[in-house]
């Protein structure tokens, strides 16, 4: 089964700026980073193909991101403004063929209930009449948010982004624990194992920091709704590609062979109909 990376970014500095890159901790990142740079971790990996994600809030962005090869890039998670009225069926439609997924910030929004609003939640439904898929980037303080709203529009694909980022490095494990275990009652939402590395001490993390938080998505959300990330070049802030790939094979090392294989591949290529 082919191998898929289901989280990256790529993003030219030169075109547009990254407003997420707010301090000097990001100053590693503050570059382009092109598909010329991914391959070879692709290349080393077996990696077959790959969702790439929107990094900045721009539709010209996501459109850019429809241009580069396919493969490896097989699908795009891209952005669109979920607050315009004018949004309708027919903006769906019109999308380049690969553009079949969507994402917006939600952590970034002052509001913990944004999810909750009622134009979010009907341009929600839309997307989920159209086929597109929806990445919640949330932490746990907007987890309960993303619980009411995955609720309230059950015909979208939801796909929880880097576990809902656990709070790793503080070591603590309520209230995300359980908040994530309710998320994943909902059939319809599904979970990337990806960006944990940077949710723990970038400097000093070991895979005993990071496993426990892997294991209970796992756990909570069964293997056939977990998907392989690197999260690439974030990533890079704490661990290597080939770390992250490490890891992950790690968290799944107790799974049976046709379970892992959906984990890395077959799980995205399904959730994100990747055909």
């Amino acid at each position: 089964m082919p191998r898929i990376d289901a989280h990256h970014h790529l993003w030219d500095i030169t075109r547009r700026p990254q407003p997420w890159q707010n301090g000097p901790w990001a100053d590693p990142l503050r570059r382009t980073f092109t598909l010329a740079d991914l391959r070879p971790h692709l290349d080393e990996h077996g990696v077959d193909a790959t969702v790439v994600v929107q990094s900045s809030s721009s539709y010209e962005e996501s459109l850019e991101l429809c241009r580069e090869p396919d493969p490896p890039v097989g699908l795009v998670c891209g952005w669109l403004d979920l607050t315009s009225p004018a949004l309708d069926g027919d903006t769906f439609l019109h999308q380049p063929p690969r553009f079949q997924a969507l994402r917006h910030q939600v952590a970034d929004e002052p509001d913990p209930r944004w999810l909750e609003r009622p134009d979010v939640l009907r341009a929600l439904g839309l997307a989920g009449a159209a086929e597109f898929a929806f990445d919640l980037l949330v932490t746990p303080r907007e987890l309960p948010a993303a619980i009411a709203a995955a609720r309230a529009v059950p015909q979208t694909r939801f796909v929880l982004d880097h576990a809902g980022k656990p709070p790793i490095a503080a070591g603590e494990w309520q209230p995300w624990a359980d908040l994530v275990a309710e998320l994943a009652r909902l059939p319809h939402v599904s979970c990337k194992l990806s960006g944990l590395v940077t949710q723990a001490d970038w400097e000093n993390w070991r895979p005993a920091d990071v496993l426990p938080y892997a294991r209970h998505v796992i756990d909570v959300f069964g293997p056939e709704r977990i998907l392989f990330g690197s999260d690439w070049p974030v990533c890079t802030l704490a661990a290597t590609y080939g770390r992250v790939v490490e890891l992950a094979e790690e968290a799944t090392a107790d799974l049976t062979a046709a379970e892992r294989e959906a984990v890395f591949g077959g799980n995205a290529r399904r959730i994100y109909r990747m055909d």
